[in-house]
This record gives structure tokens, C-alpha cells and sequence, in this order.
């Protein structure tokens, strides 16, 4: 089947790496300005110590079920999937974006998983918070640090919901990967396909990654 997405190489390179982001890390202060990161580096250490348990090594679909209960209350599902969609979500019906969340959250949290499952040896460098603390939507910029190799930018987007903070975007060295993937759906509309057609390609590639995992890394996420 051919590829639902083609990522830039910088993207597809470290898609499955920037959400190691809280693997190692500098302990975070109590300061409110904090509290952003703070989300990001208790969810990512709650997802390593949880998939280190025996059931989970070897079950992809399994793990893939762990981390999405783990990081949906940190992700702003609702937004994400509004944005992806840009221009298309106004003419989507209520029952299409319903799909179109519920299959593209799937693809995300693979990429959760993924990364989680394959990678362990990164370290991670938060730099400092800019506003004043009562700013609603900040980013969170960090540092993947690899050995041998320069660091790599990657940027948390997040929103104030209420009392907590949600990741919305995430950006690799100044590239969107939200951009990225409008770009890349809106491209297959105006080439003629309709959302229920682009909601099919990601049920069915969603489906064929849970059943094969090893082939569908092979074949790019």
C-alpha cells in the first residue's frame, strides 16, 4: 500500500526519538513556570518504568493500549486532530472527526510506543521557560542529547486546559510535525480523495502496524 505520509528525512528520523524526552533529565523546580515540563518529564518516566514489565515486552499491541491510557490526559487530542485537519475540519461532519481523532491519536500513540520500546540511550536538556507564569499556551523547549552526535531542538507546544497543561504540537529543529501532517492530508484531499477515504488509510495502516509492528517500521510509521 503506499505510504499514507511522507515526512521530511529530519522528521522520519527522529519521529520516534522526541518523545524519549524525559528518559534522563535535570530534576525540575517547584515553580509554577515548571509546571509544563514537569507534565512532559512525569508522563515520559511513567511510561519507562511501565514498559519495562514483562507483559508488555513483546506485546506491541498491549503496550500500544499502556501508553495510550498514560498520555491521553496529556495530549490535547481534541485540538490536534482540529488543526491537523485545517481548512477540511469545517467541512467534516461530527461522525468524520470523530474517526479522523480516534485513527490519527492510533498513529500517534504507535509513535509513543515505538520510541518507548526501541530507544533507551538518550538524554535530555530543558532549557529555561520564558514568560511570567500566567501565560496560557507555552513552549517548552528541550535538548535530545546523543552520544557522539549534536543535540537535537525539539519544542513542546502546550495549552493551559483548565488546571492542566496539554501538548498540542511538537517541533524538530523548527519543523511542525502538526504543519507536517496537514500539509501531507490536505495535499491527498485536494488531489480528489475524501476524508472518509483518508480516515480508511489510516484505519487500515493503523490495523496492519498493531498486527505487524516489525513490518510497519520497516515501511516508515
Amino acid at each position: 500500500m503506499k505510504s499514507m505520509i511522507s515526512l521530511p528525512r529530519t522528521i522520519s528520523s527522529f519521529l520516534s526519538v522526541i518523545l524519549l524526552l524525559a528518559f534522563s533529565g535535570t530534576v525540575l523546580a517547584a515553580d509554577p513556570l515548571d509546571a509544563p515540563q514537569q507534565v512532559i518529564q512525569l508522563t515520559a518516566n511513567q511510561l519507562q518504568v511501565s514498559l519495562q514489565k514483562p507483559e508488555y515486552k513483546g506485546n506491541f499491541a498491549k503496550a500500544t493500549t499502556l501508553v495510550d491510557q498514560i498520555i491521553n490526559p496529556h495530549v490535547d487530542f481534541d485540538r490536534v486532530s482540529m488543526l491537523v485537519l485545517g481548512k477540511n475540519f469545517k467541512t467534516a461532519t461530527q461522525d468524520q472527526r470523530d474517526r479522523f481523532k480516534k485513527e490519527f491519536r492510533l498513529l500517534l500513540v504507535r509513535t509513543y510506543t515505538t520510541a518507548f520500546t526501541e530507544y533507551s540511550d538518550w538524554k535530555i536538556n530543558y532549557l529555561p521557560l520564558e514568560g511570567d507564569g500566567n501565560d496560557k499556551k507555552v513552549m517548552v523547549k528541550t535538548e535530545i542529547l546523543q552520544s557522539g552526535g549534536k543535540p537535537v531542538a525539539v519544542n513542546y507546544r502546550m495549552i493551559q486546559d483548565g488546571a492542566e497543561w496539554k501538548v498540542y504540537d511538537i517541533l524538530i529543529e523548527g519543523v511542525s510535525l502538526l504543519q507536517n501532517y496537514r500539509t501531507s492530508f490536505n495535499d491527498q484531499i485536494e488531489q480528489g480523495q475524501s476524508i472518509d477515504q483518508l480516515i480508511a488509510s489510516l484505519a487500515e495502516r493503523n490495523a496492519s502496524a498493531l498486527a505487524n509492528p516489525e513490518g510497519a517500521k520497516k515501511e516508515g510509521l
